[in-house]
């Protein structure tokens, strides 16, 4: 393997940003309802609420805490520490030896492999098929697109030296893949019967990352990209927000955030896209995590890189172009959103193991009769399409165990005893409601009565953290009419929502002065006149702004 000439890295594991979006007609939140503000009065002044995460200089401790003295540090104490905590306790993730990178764990992958179960079945019900690019693109394909080399030159891996040799020309090690893709596309692309051309890669990318957090931001992350080929600008824009949709859904229906989705700022909009599209989720510290986006690239890299079709009236022209993204980032919005003092805390549609049942017994004799009615239980909610684990080691106490899988996050535990041998039944308990209020005792272990009351109980939790998590969201969210609130509601830690038509120097002084970008503009508007908040000129839009990963 050829040597890496890379910068150094000088800082690890903090915190950052990223980037997605969506249509006009879907799901989501009432914004009109949601947008409140009074612009001819004084806003509230309400308490400060002062944000916990740390900037870490060096790289912190991610290893689990032995057995009894586990212990996750309180979110509201220091919420990077918090997050930290849970990934290492609930076996996520660890680092790697190199600096800013991370070692994805079984039960942490299991959570990227269920969204990429879901993710994988919508692309290609949408007409997508998977392939795959090489990660070492040449240079020269990166400074073709102006914008392009200019947005990424800073985080590039290049590779100079391969089999002891200087290479006559560096290699990028994949930041994305929009010009090897295109390098490609003009080969496949002849007339506009070879339209569109629609694929995805599940793949790797290498960004050299100054500061870095896990699963938000690392050197290497995982990810799936799509790349589309149009012969109109109408079918690109369609397909830009077609997949801003599937990812916003995907974030309502599986992951339990309800993200808001919008268009990117010329600002914030991705280098070399002429649309950027996002879905922005508020995470428990109520900063906003950029958690996918969707890219309208117009024909900007196919006019680099030649890429053109005869149409139907045997003129050539350049290709519209697309590309989609969601990465492992995903994980850290889920941790960031759900997670408590306990520990993770899952939505059911992408938690590795739905139920865990713990045999409890106390006399050997005990033991056969338990282990036996656990076994019965495990197979009947298997055969109904459950993901169920029996802990039955002999080495830890029950209770060890309830808090060992409380912690990963686990939505529903069932306890068999003796006495629940006895009368043909089980206690379960619910991961999101603690102690004895999310416990129901005598559900019977009839698979006519057992499978629909897990079911039913998977659901109820589902819906609930998506209802706990919107309304956490909504109660964070200030209208804002002027600079003043703006700043106002920056500095208390909230997002702030208001009429903008400033210029791009504008949005970038609202950066400088309050750390606080644009995250986007919704696709839900509220109705009626506004005047911007910046300038008091007309506004068509609301913005959002918030600071982020």
């Amino acid at each position: 393997m050829g040597a890496l000439r890379l910068p150094s890295l000088t800082s690890l594991f903090t915190s950052s940003s990223s980037a997605a979006a969506l249509p006009r007609r879907h799901l989501h939140l009432p914004f009109r309802r949601l947008y409140t503000a009074n612009c001819s009065a004084q806003s509230s002044t309400a308490e400060k609420e002062i944000s916990s995460t740390s900037e870490l200089e060096g790289p912190p401790k991610l290893k689990p805490q032995q057995d009894k003295d586990r212990v996750i540090t309180p979110r509201s104490q220091d919420f990077n520490a918090w997050y930290l905590d849970i990934i290492a306790n609930a076996e996520l993730a660890d680092y790697g030896p190199v600096r800013g990178t991370m070692v994805i764990r079984p039960y942490g992958y299991a959570i990227w492999e269920a969204i990429q179960d879901y993710l994988n079945a919508k692309f290609k019900e949408t007409g997508h098929s998977n392939m795959y690019f090489p990660q070492f693109i040449p240079y020269s394909f990166i400074e073709k697109e102006a914008s392009h080399v200019e947005g990424f030159s800073p985080e590039l891996a290049l590779v100079t030296i391969g089999g002891g040799k200087e290479l006559e020309e560096k290699l990028v090690v994949r930041p994305t893949s929009e010009t090897i893709v295109n390098h490609m596309f003009t080969q496949w692309i002849h007339s506009y019967r070879d339209l569109p051309l629609m694929i995805n890669q599940w793949a790797n990318v290498t960004r050299w990352e100054m500061r870095t957090k896990p699963f938000v931001r690392t050197l290497e992350f995982l990810w799936q990209e799509g790349h589309t080929a149009h012969a109109t600008p109408e079918e690109a824009e369609m397909e830009a927000l077609q997949m801003i949709d599937v990812y916003t859904k995907f974030a309502y229906e599986q992951a339990a955030i309800p993200v808001i989705a919008g268009r990117k700022s010329k600002v914030e909009t991705f280098a070399g896209a002429s649309k950027t599209y996002t879905i922005e989720a508020m995470m428990g510290d109520r900063k906003a995590l950029q958690a996918g986006t969707s890219h309208n690239l117009g024909q900007n890299f196919s006019r680099a890189f030649g890429t053109q079709f005869t149409d139907e009236n045997g003129q050539r022209e350049h290709v519209w172009q697309t590309s989609w993204a969601i990465s492992t980032r995903f994980i850290g919005g889920i941790i960031m959103t759900h997670g408590d003092d306990t520990g993770l805390m899952l939505p059911p549609k992408l938690a590795p193991v739905q139920v865990i049942i713990i045999p409890i017994w106390k006399k050997a004799d005990e033991r056969t009769g338990v282990l036996n009615a656990t076994t019965s239980v495990k197979e009947i909610l298997e055969a109904a399409g459950i993901k169920v684990k029996i802990d039955d080691s002999e080495q830890r106490t029950p209770g060890w165990k309830f808090n060992f899988w409380e912690m990963k996050g686990v939505p529903l535990r069932i306890e068999i005893g003796p006495r629940d041998v006895s009368s043909g039944s089980v206690v379960v308990s619910r991961r999101d409601i603690p102690g004895k209020q999310g416990k129901v005792f005598g559900i019977s272990t009839e698979s006519s009565s057992l499978v629909p009351y897990v079911k039913d109980k998977l659901d109820e939790i589902q819906s609930s953290l998506l209802g706990v998590a919107t309304s956490f969201r909504d109660s964070n969210i200030m209208d804002v009419c002027s600079y003043a609130e703006l700043k106002e509601a920056i500095a208390q830690g909230k997002w702030a929502r208001g009429p903008w038509s400033a210029s791009d120097n504008d949005e970038l002084k609202v950066k400088e002065e309050t750390g606080a970008t644009i995250r986007c503009f919704p696709f839900e508007q509220p109705q009626g006149s506004k005047k911007c908040l910046m300038t008091g000129n007309p506004a068509d839009e609301v913005a959002i702004f918030a600071k982020s990963y």
